[in-house]
């Protein structure tokens, strides 16, 4: 459907996002952007003093900046804009903690906009986005699902040689966000069942995914980068195992 996107950035993390969902995104789709500002108080006790007079209309708010004060000023934005939904990316909690999140999640509830914090960003689907290692919440919103049909948690689908049992090709059915999905999807041709989830496990990094390396107490003291990582390796390992021969060792 047709979807206007209000996106708002910081610096290149948040650029390198919407050129993806530009290039890659559907025909139909209007995004606009909004330069956040990087420097913001602590506490923010007047937000039009760090607003624009006006943003253009949006369906949906997407939240790509890099500063945790952001948060404060997305239910203004969302008035001011229209928007429905918000998707508030969580690669960096530094960014946005999850208590702010939280916080941002109930403030939006109050004036009837749904919100999604996945955490890592490429943990969004059509119905949910993870928030911790174990746990998952649903958003409930048509517009976050419409843009989830296209970004979010990696989707590739893999054809097999039966023959060889190599890769013979992978289509992308939802890319991440960041573009990470198609760049590791067009690098997989070629390779042994056997090889496929190492190599893309690395793939992943070279892009290099833009999650953050600090290590996390909800993450088991994992990282966001590994947990991204892992989100593209368990979508295609079902795929490959059938086509990975069974290891016996015969002891001496």
């Amino acid at each position: 459907m047709e979807m206007k996107i209000l996106a708002l950035i910081s610096a290149e993390y948040g650029r390198r996002m919407v050129a993806n969902i530009r290039a890659n995104g559907p025909a139909d789709w209007q995004v606009d952007t909004w330069q956040a500002p990087l420097v913001l108080p602590p506490v923010i006790d007047y937000p039009e003093d760090y607003l624009p007079e006006s943003f253009p209309k949006a369906d949906l708010i997407l939240s790509f900046a890099e500063h945790r004060g952001v948060a404060e000023l997305l239910p203004d934005i969302a008035g001011m804009s229209g928007a429905h939904a918000v998707i508030a990316a969580v690669d960096n909690e530094a960014w946005l903690p999850s208590g702010l999140a939280r916080q941002l999640r109930e403030w939006l509830a109050r004036v009837d906009v749904a919100c999604a914090t996945p955490k890592p960003l490429c943990s969004l689907t059509e119905t949910d986005f993870g928030v911790s290692r174990s746990q998952r919440l649903q958003h409930g919103s048509t517009w976050i699902a419409e843009f989830a049909r296209y970004f979010g948690q990696p989707d590739i689908h893999l054809e097999m040689d039966e023959q060889t049992g190599r890769v013979a090709s992978a289509t992308v059915r939802r890319d991440a966000v960041c573009g990470c999905a198609r760049y590791v999807a067009e690098r997989l041709a070629g390779l042994d069942a056997a090889e496929v989830e190492e190599k893309a496990g690395l793939i992943h990094h070279h892009y290099p995914c833009l999650a953050s390396m600090v290590k996390l107490p909800d993450f088991n003291h994992d990282t966001l980068m590994h947990a991204s990582g892992n989100l593209l390796k368990d979508n295609l390992r079902p795929q490959v195992k059938p086509y990975i021969p069974d290891l016996y060792i015969k002891p001496g």
